[in-house]
């Protein structure tokens, strides 16, 4: 066999490698048992709401789960059948017995509680006068959201100028107010605030969620179909009331 050897100088430049950013939403799942259960109320929550995982990276979390959780070992095979595959496991303790047969990908490291990497504020400072905010904290979107752009704001509320399109998505530690029509998903209260309340002149949502509580499209009471009105956390649960 011969050997070719290559003349590093006289060679052309390699091709440049470009290395990017780029920062998603992931959602935690954290099961509970009993996991027969859990995976039951997951199956609800998928079919009343497709968009629930859709497009989002999932991380597992299983500090809710100890050693002898039953049906802990067929877990991620169930997970799997449903076509939900984490990118990242966190949790629990590798030793158990019955996480002997996981396939276990590689951790997530660098990640803030809440799982979601902030907006730059001086970025969202000069966003040709797009986002303003205010001393308070508050963002001010002042142009209406369109469909597939992500607003997320980790160090308080955000105040929508106009209105939210099908498909975009706001995400705030504290409330959401929206002074046009809500189309899209809104998810306050992002980080454990579970008196953040999400606010529209019209609801329309796709997805609202606050402190990781969710009510979908075909939650919402018809009544509050394109009226004023506002949704908050009682109980764990996600309420809509109307904003008189």
């Amino acid at each position: 066999m011969s050997e070719q050897t290559v003349d590093i100088a006289q060679s052309p430049p390699p091709m440049t490698i470009r290395a990017c950013g780029r920062s998603f939403m992931a959602l935690v799942l954290a099961p509970q048992a009993p996991i027969a259960e859990w995976l039951s109320a997951l199956d609800h929550q998928v079919a009343r709401s497709s968009a629930f995982l859709s497009g989002k990276p999932i991380i597992l979390d299983l500090g809710l789960l100890d050693a002898h959780s039953e049906g802990l070992a067929g877990l991620q095979a169930a997970l799997r059948d449903r076509h939900i595959i984490p990118v990242s496991i966190e949790g629990g303790d590798r030793a158990w017995p019955a996480l002997r047969d996981w396939d276990f990908p590689p951790v997530l490291t660098g990640g803030r509680a809440h799982d979601i990497a902030p907006p730059d504020a001086a970025e969202a400072e000069g966003a040709a006068g797009e986002f303003t905010l205010t001393a308070g904290r508050t963002l001010f979107v002042e142009t209406p959201v369109r469909s597939g752009q992500i607003v997320t704001w980790l160090e308080g509320d955000i105040v929508v100028a106009g209105g939210v399109a099908p498909g975009a998505e706001l995400i705030a530690s504290g409330s959401i107010h929206v002074y046009g029509p809500l189309r899209g998903r809104a998810i306050a209260g992002v980080g454990g605030n579970g008196a953040a309340r999400i606010f529209a002149r019209r609801m329309f949502a796709e997805l609202l969620a606050i402190d990781g509580f969710y009510m979908t499209a075909e939650e919402i009471d018809q009544q509050s179909v394109g009226q004023p009105a506002q949704a908050l956390l009682d109980s764990d649960h996600v309420l809509m009331h109307p904003l008189t």
